[in-house]
């Protein structure tokens, strides 16, 4: 099968490029697998330093929900959507937000959207004026969707207490040392769950105010972006953009654990190997970080109110337990094991 020059193709069923002139708009929806219905995943506005990387993140992102949706137990196939800022610290307009809904709206249907980084309820009701294929729209209280951040934070939360639990025998978090990579809506949720907890936390982010904003609400340390995965700690927790792990990061991690919110946490599949054979537990992003895609996707399917999505988030720690199990079991990386078993959920 063709890459069409891009090594992150992965059989998608459509990549699609969107131009509105009038806007500014320039946009890339990929729909990966609809083999369990609508391609779901949210969209992100984002500066990237060439539309070949828009491409290459839309590409993985919905590769990533794919599996994300099948090993949450949702009947949503895998998409995602890039909306590329012009400039660094662009904020999107409503001229943009709306030729962006009427693109989703021309898929008919294939693709779902919802928030990601740089979006927000606010900008998902003026999508939502364009198309009906938007979810994570304010809603009542007890009702399944809105912003979908604190349900990805406390999944993620979950994850790591399943994670120190089988990585270092307990998942009382008193004493545990965290480093935490990116405070925004996930990384600053999850750092006032694991504070609650007692945890020892190092809190570090792109924007040095808020982590120290943070750390000094927590009793926490704040450190320098590029130090905090090289913490001298228990758990290094990334909730912040991809790609973190690769051949140059692997060897200075000191810590015992990965496990956090971000998507595409590792640069390359060997970089999976890389990461076990150091050792280090590795929580697969998409299996830890899938709370707000549960909300969001009960909320577009009707399918539960609030008490439901959390009973469905309660539910990532036993799959995290299924993946170990099954890398401890055969010996291979958990991120593999986790890419084995959705890669079975969605057809391939």
């Amino acid at each position: 099968m063709a890459d069409w020059g891009f090594p992150d193709f992965d059989g998608h069923e459509g990549v699609h490029l969107f131009s509105d002139p009038a806007s500014g708009l320039q946009a890339v929806i990929a729909v990966h697998s609809t083999h369990l219905g609508p391609a779901a995943g949210g969209a992100r506005f984002w500066h990237y330093a060439t539309p070949d990387r828009a491409i290459t993140d839309a590409l993985r992102l919905s590769r990533g929900m794919s599996y994300k949706n099948a090993m949450a137990g949702l009947t949503l196939g895998g998409g995602k959507g890039v909306v590329l800022a012009a400039n660094p610290g662009d904020t999107i307009t409503t001229a943009q937000l709306e030729a962006f809904g009427r693109a989703v709206e021309s898929l008919g249907g294939r693709y779902v959207t919802a928030e990601d980084v740089g979006m927000s309820e606010e900008r998902m009701k003026v999508i939502a004026g364009q198309t009906r294929y938007v979810s994570g729209l304010p809603v009542a209280s007890g009702a399944a969707g809105g912003d979908p951040g604190p349900y990805t934070a406390h999944g993620v939360y979950l994850g790591v207490k399943a994670a120190a639990k089988r990585g270092l025998g307990t998942d009382d978090m008193k004493g545990v040392r965290v480093a935490i990579q990116g405070v925004g809506s996930v990384g600053g949720g999850l750092a006032r769950l694991l504070a609650r907890d007692g945890a020892i936390l190092t809190l570090a982010d792109v924007n040095e105010g808020r982590a120290q904003a943070l750390a000094g609400e927590l009793g926490a340390s704040a450190v320098a972006a590029e130090q905090i995965l090289f913490a001298d700690v228990d758990i290094v927790s990334p909730n912040a953009l991809g790609a973190v792990l690769h051949e140059g990061s692997i060897p200075q991690l000191k810590a015992k654990i990965v496990a956090g919110g971000a998507n595409n946490q590792l640069a390359t599949r060997a970089d999976g190997r890389r990461v076990h054979e150091a050792g280090i537990l590795y929580a697969p992003d998409y299996v830890i970080n899938a709370g707000g895609i549960i909300n969001v996707g009960l909320e577009y399917l009707g399918q539960g109110d609030e008490a439901e999505v959390m009973a469905r988030i309660a539910k990532i720690p036993e799959r995290l337990e299924q993946v170990w199990s099954e890398s401890a079991a055969n010996g291979h990386p958990a991120s593999d094991v986790a890419d084995e078993i959705a890669q079975r959920l969605i057809g391939r």
